[in-house]
């Protein structure tokens, strides 16, 4: 289990950072809309900068790390976590008003830089989070638990849960730290709960820092439907708060299942071209030694061997042992005897001298008739060595000496020095005799006993005896290997307890990766794009509605204090209005104005004969005949009971008669349900200087009581008389 979550750290730390970076839009957008007492700006800050700081630990897992990039994004984390002490500092001190300045955060940045000196960046890093982490998400944890108390219901469920996560991301960001090298100052750290829990600590960062955003999100959530204070709106906002946890989890999932996928399209490729490799430097090293097993047997089997195998010494075979050593490439060959004294060598004239081989290894397996290799190296300086025999048998069959041939291996190491792939050849312990890497030359691949790690310094001289795996390799796997996870491939030799290693750091498979956390990211923001866009549409749409419906309300009213509700004409406070109006024009523009004032003949005859129900017809259907014979621009209105008055802007008296008489005769003519045929009486008067509303509609109105007192059913127009005598009336019809 542990070893699937450290494959997918870099997922890990991707949405880690997503989930900060949400945190800290969510914070910024709550300071915008409100002046809450809650310094959300502070913890927006925070959020961006973890965020930004979980993807750096990201990049550096992906590429190759430095100690500076790591400098950076220690500092990047300790600015992080310096706002969010601000934040709850800030919050505490409305709380209580004696608290510490934001001076208290010089004490405490200092230990960073003593964690620095002490330990370098590593030290930094615990200490900053011992220092600023803990306390800072300690303090904001208390400081949205005491907001909760005076928020309402539905904010204050979140306001708990947003506490209770940043509490324990305290724990687990702030108490569990890096281990350090060499320096006691982690007490509990990542390595200890990975073995506790079997699982990194990066994972729990990463849930909590979720639950923090989506906390926070919700409380958001819940102040927007307090202030929307719409049923429509609150049940939108929570199933959008259910859609948007659904989507992201499944985009996180599947980009999930995309980005192992693509990872595991690399392992693969890893391990088939580790294969390649191993079986490529397999072939390079058996055209080394294949030469060298062929022609130490054919020297055994020569006659010339054999045939003097009887003779105290082998003097006869000396040409031909320099003869088959030059035709095999060896360095050397050597013939001994069956108790191991050289009688043969080519490197007799040697000013060192010829070794003593009678108590090697692959000597004594030569004497005891089975063939003999071994790799050896001398010293840390010297070059690797291959070594095989092969038994001499004389006639009957007997051992009588060994061949031995020696060839070294400098040609193989120097065309393998620039070999791309990173291999080792080991010896049994170990220990590395042979590799493209200098820093792994004599370095020990795993732990071993302290009596054999003697015992191999006095053979090898020093040793770099740091193990590069906590256990032997067994088999080819993805390791821990020298501090990293990478692909290891271990095979044996074909002769000898010596095997080759090979290993790919785990960078290239996270560089694979990192197509699909691109991916997903960018389907996250779309998704996030349009699930808070739509939040807007159905908050602005719903705020235009109410608009609307308050503008909708504002008409009905004016429309009500204006229409007279039995004819749906104007009433006669919009048209005192409209008169003044055109009043003003016409004395402005000097064009005509006039007014048309009836009522209907014996209209209480009517009520009385037929009822109120037929004069209300009456009033109705009248009023809709002549509305339809009057012009856009003509104002009908009902002026009170039976009687009605018509405003005709740009109309001089004369035309406004001709109007009037129309009409009249129009009415004349119509039929009204059970009140049969009615007729109207008109008046007439036309806008004169000096004249003003209720001028106006006196002389209208003396025109109208003229028609009236002249037998009804016709028009009379009031002439405007001069200012010394009363007004004067035409009888038009």
């Amino acid at each position: 289990m542990a070893e699937f979550f450290v494959s997918q750290l870099d997922f890990i730390l991707f949405f880690y950072g997503l989930a900060f970076i949400l945190l800290g839009s969510v914070c910024l957008a709550v300071a915008r809309a409100e002046s809450s007492v809650i310094a959300w700006r502070l913890l927006g800050i925070f959020g961006y900068l973890h965020g930004v700081g979980e993807w750096l630990d990201l990049s550096a897992l992906i590429f190759e790390d430095t100690p500076l990039f790591a400098l950076m994004r220690t500092g990047v984390m300790t600015v992080s976590y310096v706002a969010l002490f601000e934040f709850g500092r800030h919050e505490l001190a409305r709380l209580f008003p004696r608290m510490p300045g934001p001076w208290i955060q010089i004490p405490l940045l200092a230990l960073p830089a003593l964690g620095w000196c002490l330990a370098g960046t590593d030290g930094a890093n615990v200490l900053a989070r011992y220092a600023l982490g803990l306390t800072g998400s300690a303090i904001t944890s208390f400081v949205l638990f005491a907001s909760a108390k005076a928020a309402s219901r539905g904010e204050r469920r979140w306001l708990y849960c947003a506490a209770a996560s940043f509490a324990l991301y305290g724990i687990a960001a702030g108490a569990i730290v890096p281990s350090v090298q060499g320096w006691e100052g982690d007490y509990f750290n990542y390595d200890d709960f990975t073995q506790l829990t079997h699982m990194p600590i990066q994972f729990v960062r990463g849930l909590l820092a979720c639950f923090v955003a989506f906390s926070v999100w919700a409380y958001w959530g819940e102040r927007l439907i307090i202030d929307i204070a719409s049923a429509r709106y609150s049940k939108f906002q929570r199933r959008q708060f259910s859609w948007t946890l659904a989507a992201l989890g499944v985009i996180l999932v599947a980009g999930w299942v995309l980005t192992q996928y693509l990872g595991d399209i690399y392992a693969r490729n890893v391990e088939e071209e580790s294969a390649g490799d191993l079986n490529l430097i397999f072939s390079r090293l058996s055209r080394e030694t294949t030469v060298i097993d062929g022609m130490v047997k054919a020297l055994a089997d020569a006659d010339a061997i054999v045939a003097s195998s009887g003779q105290s010494g082998f003097s006869a075979a000396n040409a031909l042992l320099r003869l088959e050593t030059e035709a095999a490439g060896a360095n050397s060959g050597i013939i001994l005897d069956r108790s191991g004294a050289v009688i043969a060598s080519t490197a007799a004239g040697d000013p060192n001298g010829v070794p003593s081989f009678d108590a090697a290894p692959y000597v004594a397996e030569a004497i005891a008739g089975r063939n003999g290799y071994a790799f050896a190296a001398e010293s840390p300086s010297a070059p690797l060595h291959y070594y095989a025999s092969h038994p001499i048998r004389n006639r009957r069959g007997d051992v009588a000496g060994v061949a031995v041939l020696e060839k070294s291996l400098a040609g193989l190491a120097s065309d393998l020095h620039d070999f791309d792939r990173s291999f080792a050849l080991v010896d049994k312990d170990g220990v590395v005799l042979l590799t493209n890497r200098a820093a792994m030359q004599y370095r020990t691949l795993w732990p071993l006993p302290p009596v054999r790690s003697a015992e191999l310094r006095q053979k090898y001289g020093a040793l770099n005896e740091r193990p590069v795996t906590a256990h032997e390799i067994a088999r080819s796997s993805w390791i821990k290997f020298n501090g990293n996870r990478a692909y290891v491939e271990r095979r044996a030799l074909p002769h000898g307890a010596w095997t080759l290693v090979t290993w790919k750091p785990l960078q290239g498979i996270f560089a694979s990766r990192v197509l699909g956390i691109v991916i997903t990211l960018q389907m996250t923001i779309l998704a996030l794009v349009y699930l808070v866009g739509r939040e807007r549409w159905i908050h602005d749409h719903i705020q235009l509605e109410r608009r609307l419906e308050l503008e909708e309300l504002a008409r009905n009213l004016d429309f009500r204090a204006t229409t007279d509700p039995l004819t749906g004409l104007f009433n006669r406070r919009k048209f005192d209005r409209a008169l003044a109006t055109e009043i003003i024009r016409a004395q402005r523009y000097k064009l005509p104005l006039s007014l048309i004032l009836y009522d209907i003949d014996h209209f209480k005859q009517i009520n009385d004969a037929h009822g109120h129900k037929v004069g209300d017809n009456v009033l109705t259907a009248l009023s809709r005949f002549v509305a339809a014979r009057i012009r856009n621009s003509d104002l009908l209105a009902r002026w009170g009971g039976e009687e009605f008055v018509i405003l005709c802007p740009s109309t001089n008296g004369a035309m406004a008669c001709q109007l009037a008489g129309n009409l009249c005769e129009a009415v004349r003519n119509l039929q009204i349900g059970d009140a049969g045929s009615v007729t109207c009486s008109f008046g007439v008067a036309q806008y004169e200087d000096g004249d003003t509303a209720e001028t106006l509609l006196a002389r209208a109105d003396d025109a109208l009581y003229a028609a009236k007192s002249n037998g009804r059913n016709t028009v009379e127009l009031s002439i405007a008389p001069p200012v010394t005598s009363g007004p004067a009336l035409q009888r038009v019809g």
